[in-house]
């Protein structure tokens, strides 16, 4: 059975971190590239980072750029988001997804941040 399990949100006060993992079981996670997407209240989904199968390669949103951090282990099955400054507007469901351009793809359930004072 495919598995995303996401953990490590939680409330957070801005200007805080957290660091978000999704462990991954089911298949084959090294040839899988993850991302990480968020859905804050009442808006649609938000790409917000990515990393390639080989974890060479990693991108992020503009909204992101230099405050999150994508990683991968490929031993543990793991990738992590590193989320620092944070700012109320990451409140967010963030979401661990895996893909591959033949077998499709996989989603977490997500796990809920909240940025509140």
């Amino acid at each position: 059975e495919v598995q995303l399990a996401e953990s490590g949100g939680g409330l957070v006060q801005p200007g805080g971190s957290l660091r978000l993992s999704c462990a991954a079981s089911g298949f084959t996670f090294s040839v899988y590239a993850m991302s990480w997407v968020r859905q804050a209240p009442g808006k649609g989904l938000e790409w917000v980072s990515g990393i390639n199968s080989g974890g060479g390669s990693t991108r992020y949103a503009d909204s992101v750029m230099g405050r999150f951090t994508i990683s991968r282990d490929t031993a543990k099955s793991t990738v992590h988001l590193q989320m620092n400054s944070l700012k109320t507007e990451d409140t967010a469901v963030y979401y661990c997804h895996a893909a591959h351009r033949v077998w499709g793809g996989y989603w977490g359930q997500g796990t809920q941040v909240t940025v509140s004072v």
